[in-house]
C-alpha cells in the first residue's frame, strides 16, 4: 500500500485547506505570518484535515464547509503543538526549530493563542452550533489532558491513565475530525456515531504508534531524543507492557520515583527494546485500527470509504 495513497481523492481540498489556514495571519502582525508560515511549512502529514475530508465527502458534505471545518481541525493541533513545545522545553520537532528555541516564552504562548483563535473563527464558520459546541469541548478535553499529565502524570504505571492521557492528548481530536465531518452532512445520528468511533479508534491507535517509535525509531528521524517520555517520567505503553512482565526492574522503579539519570534511561530502551514490549504495543494499536475499520463496515463501498480504510492501516504500519 502506498503510504500516501489515502489522500488522492481529497489532494484538491487538502490544498485548499493550506491556503485557508495560511490566510489566517492576513491582516495581523508580520511575526504572526512569519510564524505561522514556519509552522505550517514544518512537516506534517495533514492526516487529520485527510479524515475530515474523505469523511465528509463520503457522507455527501457540503465541499466548502468541509475544508473550513478540517482547517479549524488542524489549526487547532498547531496551536496545541506549539504549547506542548513549550511546556516540554522540546528545540525541535520534525528535525525542525521550535517557534521557543527561537522566542520567548511570552511570544510563544501568544502565538498559540493566536492560532487557537483563528482555529475557533474557522470552526465557527462552519455555521454549525453542534460543530462549534464539539469543537470547544474538544479543546477543554486536549487542555485538561495536559494539565492532568503535568500535574499528576508523571511516575503513573497504570493502563486506565494511559488510556485517558492518549485520548486526551490524541484521540480526541480525530474523533472530531470525523464525526464533525458527518454533523455537517445530510445522515442519521447513528452515522455520525459510527464516524466518532473510527476517529477515536484510529486515534487511539496512531497515538499508540507514536509511543512506540519513541522507542524504535532514530532521533535524527524521529527529531527529539529516543524515550523522550520517558525520560519526563511519563510511562506509556510499550514501558507499561515491559513493566508488567518485569515489576522488579530498578530502572523502572528509579523513572517511577522521579530519580531519572541517563544511564538508567539508556538501560530500559534496551530492555524494552528486547523484551517483546513493543511487538505487544504494536498488536495493541492494530486491534484498535480493527475496531475503527470494523465501524465503517455498514457504510456503502466507495473510494473515500476506502481511503478511510487504507489510511487507519498505514497508521499501524507508517515509520516517522
Amino acid at each position: 500500500m502506498k503510504t500516501v495513497s489515502f489522500f488522492e481523492p481529497v489532494r484538491v481540498q487538502i490544498e485548499q485547506v493550506e491556503a485557508l489556514m495560511r490566510s489566517q495571519s492576513n491582516g495581523h502582525h508580520s511575526e504572526l505570518a512569519a510564524a505561522l508560515d514556519h509552522l505550517l511549512s514544518a512537516g506534517g502529514k495533514r492526516v487529520r484535515p485527510a479524515v475530515t475530508l474523505l469523511a465528509g465527502r463520503m457522507l455527501g458534505g457540503a465541499p466548502e464547509r468541509l475544508v473550513t471545518l478540517a482547517a479549524a481541525i488542524e489549526m487547532l493541533h498547531t496551536a496545541t503543538l506549539v504549547h506542548d513545545d513549550l511546556i516540554d522545553g522540546a528545540l525541535f520537532r520534525r528535525g525542525s526549530p521550535t517557534l521557543n528555541a527561537q522566542w520567548s516564552p511570552a511570544a510563544t504562548v501568544l502565538t498559540g493563542d493566536f492560532i487557537f483563535a483563528r482555529a475557533a473563527k474557522l470552526a465557527a464558520s462552519t455555521d454549525s452550533i453542534e460543530v462549534m459546541h464539539l469543537f470547544s469541548s474538544t479543546l477543554s478535553t486536549i487542555v485538561n489532558g495536559e494539565i492532568v499529565q503535568l500535574f499528576s502524570g508523571r511516575g503513573k504505571a497504570n493502563r486506565d491513565s494511559y488510556y485517558h492521557r492518549i485520548y486526551a492528548k490524541t484521540a480526541s481530536l480525530f474523533e472530531t475530525a470525523a464525526s464533525a465531518a458527518a454533523i455537517l452532512s445530510p445522515v442519521s445520528d447513528e452515522t455520525v456515531e459510527i464516524m466518532r468511533i473510527y476517529g477515536r479508534e484510529i486515534g487511539m491507535a496512531f497515538q499508540i504508534v507514536d509511543d512506540v517509535l519513541d522507542f524504535t525509531g532514530e532521533q535524527a528521524t524521529v527529531g527529539k531524543p529516543l524515550a523522550s517520555d520517558l525520560r519526563q517520567g511519563l510511562v506509556t505503553l510499550p514501558a507499561l507492557n515491559y513493566l508488567e512482565v518485569w515489576p522488579e526492574d530498578p530502572d523502572m522503579a528509579a523513572i517511577l520515583a522521579g530519580t531519572i539519570s541517563e544511564p538508567c534511561v539508556a538501560r530500559l530502551i534496551a530492555a524494552i527494546r528486547q523484551s517483546g514490549a513493543i511487538q505487544r504495543a504494536l498488536e495493541e494499536a492494530e486491534q484498535f485500527v480493527k475496531r475503527g475499520v470494523d465501524a465503517l463496515s455498514s457504510l456503502p463501498d466507495c473510494v473515500e470509504r476506502q481511503a478511510l480504510l487504507d489510511l487507519a492501516e498505514y497508521f499501524v504500519q507508517r515509520q516517522l
